[in-house]
């Protein structure tokens, strides 16, 4: 039963011992004011749910525009600022910050949240509370708790939500093989109580000091992938990956987002690339073969609503099997090409 001193002890967890990255970027066509006020506002939810901004670093991917932008709201609000000489991706500015939060011995949970005002930070006292809870009864101190959107289709559209529930779909299918594989079963009990596929590709996540250390200051494993897939394109996936195959413990905490994003990144990039990265990538790097991977895009494909929009959501699908058969030097069916293989009747 959860006492007041239970939650008092996981207020000062959060207010004293918490540290939040904020990955930055933003064209160079985006009105100054709108972005400094855009990522001003998230500043500002996360610094009151903590007692020294300085526990926030705003991390900018590249120079121009976003430098500026971070640069006017650290100095408002006196968060901590690092920046890379060049735009690598979210996931170069994602370890950049985490790596200067690292410095700080008293911090003992990181967040990783985005710039866009859709992640709120009156709900991480809830993912302290989660981590505490993994923690306790699982005596650990390796735990990675995924920010679980109640819905992805709303705040991604239609078509992004689908095409992240089949990478979702493929990821998890990787990771139970990399577990047969390693001979080291898959805990799930903190992860699918509400939702049997996790939200991997959720922005809102939140580790442990040490699963923070693991992902955040390891060398980059492409896995055979180019920069582009791993840092921009499957980034949300090495974060989770890297954290579970370190020993950390999977926990999701169900949280809201807005029914549509007031800006998006990842909407500018080529949909099927992308898409199709998120599921090579982790697969690769789970050293999965190349038949499990074509087997599981047929498997999954059909259960997607995103199939029955014909001929535009049937090609967008077609177009990220193909990416992702190719690299993995599997055939690409020739005939029936244009169809999803599904059963007769539902």
């Amino acid at each position: 039963m959860l006492t007041s001193s239970t939650v008092q002890a996981a207020l000062t967890l959060l207010e004293q011992t918490t540290g939040v990255v904020i990955p930055v970027y933003f064209h160079a066509d985006t009105d100054l004011d709108f972005g400094t006020a855009l990522l001003g506002d998230t500043v500002h939810m996360f610094a009151r749910e903590l007692a020294d901004p300085s526990m926030i670093c705003l991390s900018v991917d590249g120079q121009g525009v976003p430098l500026t932008i971070a640069q006017r709201v650290a100095s408002a609000l006196g968060t901590r600022l690092v920046h890379g000489e060049q735009n690598h991706g979210k996931l170069a500015a994602v370890r950049n910050g985490m790596a200067e939060l690292l410095h700080k011995t008293d911090v003992r949970y990181l967040a990783a949240v985005d710039q866009d005002g859709d992640h709120f930070a009156n709900e991480l006292l809830n993912f302290v509370r989660c981590a505490e809870h993994v923690e306790q009864m699982m005596a650990t101190d390796q735990v990675l708790v995924l920010g679980n959107r109640l819905s992805r289709h709303r705040p991604l559209g239609f078509l992004r939500g689908e095409q992240e529930e089949l990478a979702n779909y493929l990821l998890l299918d990787a990771l139970h093989y990399a577990a047969v594989v390693n001979q080291q079963p898959l805990p799930l009990q903190f992860a699918n109580t509400i939702d049997n596929l996790p939200d991997f590709h959720s922005g809102y996540k939140f580790f442990s000091r040490r699963t923070a250390e693991a992902v955040f200051l390891a060398e980059p494993q492409l896995a055979g992938c180019d920069e582009t897939a791993y840092y921009r394109h499957a980034c949300e996936a090495v974060m989770s990956v890297e954290a579970m195959q370190s020993g950390a413990i999977l926990a999701t905490v169900n949280r809201r987002t807005f029914d549509e994003q007031p800006i998006s990144i990842f909407a500018r990039l080529d949909r099927s690339v992308l898409a199709a990265n998120m599921i090579i990538w982790p697969c690769k790097r789970l050293g999965v073969p190349g038949p499990f991977v074509a087997q599981w895009l047929v498997n999954h494909m059909p259960k997607l609503l995103l199939g029955t929009l014909a001929p535009q959501g049937r090609d967008e699908l077609l177009a990220i099997r193909d990416h992702v058969l190719r690299a993995f030097e599997q055939p690409i069916p020739v005939e029936n090409y244009s169809e999803i293989v599904r059963p007769r009747f539902i």
